[in-house]
C-alpha cells in the first residue's frame, strides 16, 4: 500500500477505509489547521493556512523513507479569528472550533488511530487546540499532541502578524500571492498590548487595537524571501514528530 507516494507519508483523502484503519495501528495522524483572515493589504486571507501547509508538507518530505509513518489529513482552513473581523475574516467561535477539533479527534480514534498530532498555523487557535488535545486524552485511550509551527525548537521570539516574519515566509513559499509594493507600516500611538504586553508572561488586550494598527504587528516592508527559516520550521516539526513517535511507541511507557 503506497497511495501517498512514499514509504512513510499517506494522505487520508487518498486511502480506502480499510487502508486508513490499517494505517492507524502504527501511523501518526497529522492534522494541519489554519485560518481565513485579514493579513493587511499585501498578504492573502489564507496566509496561515498556506504557511502551515507548506511547513507540514516539507516536514513530511523530511520524514520520507526514515519514519515514522504519517497519515496527512486535509488542512482545516478555518480558525478562531474574531479579532480580524474589523477588516475581513471567516471565523469560528472558540466553542465551535473546540467542538470541531473534538469531533475530528473522536472520529480518528474511533477509526483506529492511536496517535494524533495537530499542527497549527494561526495564533488564535493555539490555546483552543491545546485544550482540545488535553481533554481528548482524558476520555480516550491513545496519545495526542499539538503545536504551532513557529513555537518548536529555537523559535522566533514573536512571529507577529502580517509583518516581516510572515511576509518573509510567504515570499519563500508563495511569492506570487504577495502583493507589491509592500508599504511601510508605521502606526500612530504606543505599540498594541496584544503584541507588547507591559510585563513578560502577561496576556493583555485593549479594545480596538487591531483596527488601530491596521491589522499588523510590525513593518513588513523589510521582508525578504526566507527559505532558510521555512526549512528550519519544517525540520523542527519533523523532529517533533519523531520525538512524539518514539515517546509513544509500544513499550515506551
Amino acid at each position: 500500500m503506497n497511495p501517498g507516494g512514499s514509504t512513510t507519508l499517506l494522505r487520508l483523502t487518498e486511502l480506502t477505509w480499510y487502508e486508513a484503519r490499517t494505517a492507524g495501528a502504527d501511523a501518526i495522524a497529522l492534522l494541519p489547521i489554519g485560518s481565513q483572515e485579514q493579513h493587511a493589504a499585501h498578504l492573502p486571507m489564507g496566509t496561515d493556512t498556506l504557511l502551515v501547509t507548506a511547513v507540514v508538507d516539507r516536514a513530511a518530505e523530511l520524514l520520507a523513507d526514515a519514519g515514522p509513518p504519517v497519515v496527512r489529513l486535509p488542512v482545516l482552513p478555518y480558525g478562531h479569528s474574531p479579532h480580524h473581523l474589523f477588516a475581513a475574516a471567516v471565523s469560528l467561535s472558540a466553542g465551535t472550533l473546540a467542538a470541531v477539533l473534538a469531533d475530528i479527534l473522536r472520529s480518528l480514534t474511533e477509526s483506529g488511530f492511536h496517535r494524533v498530532m495537530i499542527v497549527n498555523g494561526h495564533g488564535g487557535n493555539d490555546e483552543i487546540m491545546r485544550l482540545a488535545v488535553k481533554e481528548h486524552a482524558l476520555r480516550t485511550e491513545g496519545a495526542f499532541a499539538a503545536c504551532s509551527y513557529w513555537s518548536l525548537g529555537e523559535a522566533p521570539e514573536n512571529p507577529g502578524h502580517a509583518g516581516r516574519y510572515e511576509t518573509s515566509l510567504m515570499l519563500a513559499a508563495h511569492p506570487d500571492l504577495v502583493r507589491t509594493p509592500i508599504e511601510p507600516h508605521r502606526p500612530d500611538g504606543a505599540p498594541p498590548l496584544f503584541n507588547a504586553p507591559p510585563h513578560p508572561g502577561l496576556t493583555a488586550e485593549r479594545h480596538g487595537e487591531w483596527a488601530r494598527v491596521g491589522g499588523m504587528t510590525d513593518d513588513p516592508s523589510t521582508a525578504r524571501p526566507d527559505p532558510g527559516e521555512l526549512s528550519t520550521r519544517a525540520t523542527e516539526l519533523a523532529q517533533a514528530i519523531r520525538a512524539f513517535a518514539e515517546a509513544t511507541a509500544p513499550g515506551a511507557i
